[in-house]
């Protein structure tokens, strides 16, 4: 862990992301063992891994949920610097472009869809409570800035026309969509998907391909996903990092993963790891 956030860190141009022996135990479990990845700029890069293996472990020790026990992660910010997340603030890892979707939809029943997208933008109003209390010309301005970019991460998801409607009863592919234009508001350089597939149906999932790489192509933004929709991740994955309890099996294309004894292994039968082709 560094001593201070203003240390310098470098890493190779082409990279959004570097893990180097990222570990954390949990009573002596080791949910993450010395995980070591490389992410491309603009790349949609997906960790797989049998049930219990440590993916979402390893995604909220990338975004500081949970404080790892050795290892760095290397960050390219949206101003291009290179920072080292380990030790930092949630939220503060928000504002400098990573942010990331939960298994569980996290969304307010009450408001409506375009005020849960709003949501995303907490950390971007510059207007002060007193501005904002007093409807003052720089709150009201930059809340009609944010509705508009708002509505748009709602047209982009392809549910503008129910921005008004209320979030609660809504079906649960609405708010899967709702919670991704969320991430948007931030203008983010990194998004990371947690389970983007869960509890959608065949057409759902096909859409979602499409959505994912609209997403890196409109934002100019790279993908970091965990799923265990194989169908999805051999669809939409450049490269794929295959672990099992914690530590590192393979990387590589679709091709390669699926051709990887270790990871058939781990996955405890061939049909079953290339989603039943």
């Amino acid at each position: 862990m560094p001593k201070n956030n203003s240390e310098k860190y470098t890493m190779d141009e082409s990279l959004s992301l570097k893990i180097t022996d990222l570990s954390i135990n949990f009573g002596g479990l080791k949910a993450v063992d010395g995980l070591s990845i490389d992410v491309k700029k603009n790349e949609i890069f997906g960790l797989i891994g049998p049930n219990g293996a440590g993916k979402t472990t390893a995604f909220n020790c990338i975004t500081q949920f949970y404080h790892p026990d050795r290892g760095e992660v290397l960050f390219r910010t949206k101003q291009g610097n290179v920072v080292n997340l380990v030790g930092r603030n949630t939220h503060d890892i928000i504002k400098l472009g990573l942010v990331r979707t939960f298994q569980n939809v996290e969304v307010i029943k009450e408001l409506s869809l375009l005020e849960n997208v709003l949501l995303g933008a907490h950390i971007d109003f510059k207007a002060t409570i007193f501005e904002q209390a007093l409807c003052l010309p720089r709150a009201r301005r930059e809340e009609r800035e944010l509705r508009e970019k708002a509505a748009e991460g709602l047209r982009f998801m392809g549910i503008e026309a129910l921005k008004d409607a209320k979030a609660g009863g809504q079906p649960y592919g609405v708010l899967k969509k709702v919670e991704t234009a969320r991430t948007l508001m931030c203008e983010p350089s990194l998004i990371i998907l947690d389970e983007p597939a869960a509890g959608l149906n065949d057409s759902e999932t096909a859409e979602l391909t499409e959505i994912i790489r609209n997403i890196r192509d409109a934002y100019d933004c790279t993908i970091l996903l965990v799923e265990h929709d194989m169908h999805l991740v051999m669809n939409v994955c450049e490269r794929i990092c295959a672990i099992s309890f914690g530590e590192f099996l393979a990387c590589g294309t679709p091709e390669e993963i699926q051709a990887n004894a270790l990871v058939q292994e781990a996955y405890l039968g061939e049909k079953e790891f290339k989603g039943g082709e």
